[in-house]
């Protein structure tokens, strides 16, 4: 591949960070050429009916930014596969506002990753995105075959038209003809519900169009023939799930994104053109989408290059649940993995799920994800609560028929208990949205932090990060859903699930997937101590010292899919404030008042919280200070209480 940079600039004002230096930021466009006939790149869908050049050559091109020591840095490079385009690694590590373009000293946050002197790298690895925000693109070559396209659409207020793809930032595959009757849409209740077919004459394949109106009638709108847009006349009912299936044309080859990561990171590595030239050590992270991304990478071998060559030395996918990509003909990469009630039937969790190698005991097949000790990277897997109840978490490290089974020995993994899946280091107060309790408000970005650096003293020094700390069956920690009700105490006004995201065998293979509930994988749950609050992982100090009972999942609001989980959504079930409220309002908990007395108490506890995880290697111990210092005012404003500060 051939690097081409296209722009050279001071990062953070020229800021110099203590231990990191100066950094730049570099723009380029990365060019890429594959060979089709390498075995290293025989799992790329359609690779095959891809146009060639005169060498036979598959081409194309990508965006990379990268953030650079001036001189010296710790000769490391950090990954961010980045979600759906945008950047995330330096928000998540630095405590950074989110930015697609990071060029001054506040988008470096507190400094971490600089401080450390690492080279973070951005690469585009997603092809199906359109440009906006800022996103990264990733070009690449279509290939001139039709096939089904499945496109499923939740409905909103005011929704009247969408993309083919289901997403704004998403290119959509073409319908070939525009005739309704050609095609098939639906909607269910739920997503097991029976489908109610929606009449050919009642939507469209066009984009509507509107404006100011021209005379007294009002808006002026219309609809406008198209073969990348679906128009529901009467609108998408807020909550119902829409399901289109049409026929496409000119799938992607999208797999290449996985050869876009592996050559990337190679070039920077081991080529004498590379602009961080010295590299030593090789990490990436991923989040959700990404890190589904990573175990799909590893697992089909991407972690070698075709010489031969290991290229990440560590990898660290976060919050994936037991997810990898589907990059097959026709996918759709911004898709989420399938959840219990938004997009369920995605095909994003098949076996093999756990690093460890195991036995499907619904197939007889045996597989694993981690099984080329000579390029597989040492790996650390992290997920919070939600991975549990709505990503199949469990099956990470349980056998599909529900026993334990450990991490490999070149691998960890950390359940993050009673956090959400997504969680901004920059949080401000929680709302509700659609759903019934108020949102997740738990910190967790230090924990990022203290796995990097063990992940760096385990690759670098051959110091060993903790054990994993995950729930299992032997335990007790790890349990059924009516075991997980019996212990969750009756907390009044608290909407609870009514289980987690199943998992059975479906057969895509014809227009609609078919699922088979006879044919199911185990699902678990973390179990949960008198508060509600999980056992068996690591606990933020905001768990270990609660305010709340805080959980990975949260219920949708009537008339809005009402009583299903929603998305990736945890909650804050706030305890009684004093022992007044708590016997007027019969809550089990003990009250805030009754743990710690007042604020001062509350911050001692949390601190005691802070140096114990430092003390085990989870944390760091500057975050020690910041943990303290957010429990001022009893973490307003992710928390809101009428006590004295």
């Amino acid at each position: 591949m051939e690097l081409e940079i296209l722009r050279r600039v001071p990062f953070a004002g020229g800021t110099v960070f203590p231990g990191g230096g100066a950094y730049e930021a570099i723009t380029a466009r990365a060019h890429y050429a594959v060979d089709p006939l390498s075995p290293a790149n025989a799992p790329i869908a359609d690779l095959q009916l891809a146009a060639r050049d005169a060498d036979g050559l598959v081409r194309f091109s990508g965006d990379v930014i990268i953030l650079a020591p001036v001189s010296g840095g710790n000769r490391r490079l950090f990954f961010d596969w980045g979600n759906r385009g945008n950047l995330r690694a330096v928000q998540y590590f630095c405590d950074a506002p989110g930015s697609n373009a990071p060029l001054t000293l506040a988008h470096a946050g507190n400094g971490y990753l600089f401080r450390r002197g690492y080279s973070v790298v951005f690469g585009a690895w997603q092809g199906d995105l359109l440009p906006g925000d800022g996103r990264l693109l990733l070009d690449l070559p279509s290939v001139p075959v039709r096939g089904t396209v499945r496109t499923e659409i939740v409905g909103k207020p005011g929704l009247f038209c969408q993309p083919l793809s289901g997403w704004a930032s998403t290119r959509s595959h073409r319908a070939v003809s525009l005739d309704t009757s050609k095609a098939r849409l639906v909607r269910r209740r739920y997503p097991y519900s029976a489908p109610e077919a929606i009449a050919p004459e009642a939507w469209a394949f066009a984009r509507m169009q509107g404006g100011v109106g021209l005379d007294a009638q009002g808006t002026d709108r219309a609809e406008v023939p198209c073969d990348q847009s679906v128009l529901l006349r009467d609108g998408f009912r807020p909550g119902w799930i829409y399901e289109l299936t049409y026929e496409g044309e000119a799938p992607l080859v999208l797999g290449l994104g996985h050869a876009a990561v592996r050559d990337l990171v190679a070039f920077l590595r081991f080529d004498a053109a590379s602009p961080i030239a010295g590299v030593e050590r090789a990490y990436g992270w991923g989040r959700s989408q990404t890190g589904r991304a990573i175990r799909d990478f590893i697992y089909h071998g991407y972690n070698a290059t075709p010489d031969g060559r290991q290229v990440f030395d560590g990898l660290l996918p976060h919050v994936s649940g037991a997810g990898r990509m589907d990059m097959r003909r026709f996918a759709n990469l911004t898709v989420p993995a399938g959840q219990q009630y938004e997009d369920h039937l995605n095909p994003s969790d098949a076996f093999p799920f756990a690093y460890a190698e195991s036995t499907d005991h619904l197939t007889g097949a045996r597989d694993a994800i981690l099984k080329r000790p000579q390029t597989d990277p040492k790996l650390i897997h992290t997920q919070t609560s939600t991975e549990y109840w709505q990503r199949r978490g469990a099956l990470v490290h349980i056998t599909t028929d529900g026993q334990d089974l450990p991490f490999p020995a070149n691998a960890r993994g950390y359940l993050w208990s009673g956090s959400q899946h997504a969680a901004s280091p920059l949080m401000g107060a929680p709302g509700r949205g659609v759903c019934q309790n108020l949102e997740n408000v738990v910190a967790t970005s230090a924990l990022f932090r203290g796995v990097l650096d063990a992940m760096d003293a385990w690759v670098s020094d051959g110091v060993a990060p903790p054990p994993s700390r995950v729930p299992t069956r032997a335990e007790g920690t790890l349990v059924d859903y009516p075991t997980w009700r019996g212990q969750f105490p009756a907390i009044p006004a608290a909407a609870v699930p009514s289980g987690p995201s199943g998992l059975c065998v479906v057969d895509f293979s014809g227009d609609t997937p078919v699922p088979d509930p006879s044919r199911a994988y185990a699902v678990l749950v973390p179990a949960v101590d008198a508060d509600g609050n999980e056992l068996g992982g690591v606990r933020a100090p905001m768990v270990a010292a609660p305010l709340a009972t805080y959980a990975g999942w949260n219920v949708r609001a009537r008339g809005l899919g009402h009583g299903a989980m929603h998305e990736f959504t945890g909650s804050t079930l706030p305890l009684p404030e004093t022992e007044e409220e708590r016997a007027m309002t019969g809550d089990p908990r003990a009250s805030v008042e009754a743990r710690y007395g007042d604020a001062a108490g509350y911050v001692a506890a949390i601190g005691a919280a802070a140096r114990q995880l430092a003390a085990e290697r989870l944390y760091l111990a500057e975050d020690i200070a910041r943990a303290e210092a957010a429990a001022a005012n009893w973490h307003a404003p992710r928390h809101s209480l009428d006590l004295p500060a």
